[in-house]
């Protein structure tokens, strides 16, 4: 193995590493995607969650928050080489494993023709956190939802081989559906960073008043708000069905049980009416067994 070889090994096992670490309710490079895809599946995910983390940073002001995303942004404009229009001031703020993120990230890009436009969006929502802490309508928060989370599922589309408008669509229903639910799962935590991706023409319509969220209220009126909100996210899931089983091999596996994961989590999420204030649901090792069985007994969308 060369130099330059041996770099990109460890630049990619840094990423492999990184993706373990971090602690999320869905399976992310785990051993039911197949071993030629995990490395780059976890590229992405660095580039991810490094850039998410800039955005949720509360120690540094939002200036410095946006500046690290604008680094980052010129990073990845020069691994898919692109110009970087000149926004690289916040470098001194991007961490230490930045050069073999982009590294991995570049030669992932290459070799499986990711444009640099879906990671473009995904930083727009991003610096979006920054800046907006409040949807007026579906359609805003929908918006949100297009960058920040439909961009994941295209990218592992492609990595995977599958070029088809209406595996895209199939898949930006789940990947929207799966952010939503976070969104609901995440109701209290979000409230503590100041933001509420609930839209507020329907918090209006149904009288449900922010200052009894602030206080950590559940009205029957913001389990109203949430109870159509979880409709609305059933049927994305129900619409997301598809993608699970039109993609090749062991990924089937792996995105079968993340709709079934994000499914499970807005089942407790009802079933607790909401109410994250006591309690936010989550899955543990005892529902894997659950599961897996609901994996082997899937049927296919029709």
């Amino acid at each position: 193995m060369t130099a330059p070889e041996r770099r990109l090994a460890a630049a990619y096992a840094g990423c492999e590493h990184l993706a373990r670490r971090h602690y999320e309710n869905f399976p992310v490079a785990s051993r039911l995607v197949p071993a030629r895809l995990r490395p780059h599946v976890a590229a992405v995910y660095a580039f991810a969650r490094t850039a998410d983390d800039f955005a949720d940073e509360g120690s540094r002001p939002p200036a410095e928050r946006l500046a690290a995303l604008d680094a980052w942004s010129a990073r990845l404009a020069a691994a898919a080489g692109l110009p970087t229009t000149g926004r690289d001031g916040g470098r001194e703020l991007l961490p230490p494993e930045t050069d073999a993120i982009f590294l991995a990230l570049g030669d992932t890009m290459s070799r499986c023709g990711l444009p640099a436009s879906l990671f473009e969006d995904l930083l727009s929502a991003f610096r979006q956190d920054v800046t907006k802490s409040r949807y007026a309508s579906w359609d805003e928060v929908l918006d949100y939802c297009r960058r920040s989370a439909n961009p994941v599922g295209r990218i592992v589309l492609r990595i995977a081989g599958c070029r088809d408008d209406r595996l895209d669509a199939s898949s930006d229903a789940l990947c929207t559906a799966l952010q939503l639910t976070n969104f609901w799962q995440d109701l209290e935590r979000d409230g503590r960073r100041g933001r509420l991706y609930l839209p507020l023409d329907e918090c209006a319509a149904a009288g449900a008043n922010l200052a009894d969220l602030a206080a950590r209220r559940l009205t029957p009126a913001w389990r109203l708000v949430l109870g159509g909100a979880a409709a609305r996210t059933a049927a994305l899931f129900d619409a997301g069905r598809a993608v699970c089983d039109a993609v090749p091999g062991r990924l089937r596996w792996e995105l079968r049980l993340t709709w079934l994961g994000g499914r499970r989590i807005l089942e407790r999420l009802e079933q607790a009416g909401f109410d994250v204030f006591r309690h936010r649901p989550s899955l543990g090792a005892a529902d894997a067994p659950r599961l897996a069985w609901r994996a082997l007994a899937w049927r296919r969308a029709t």
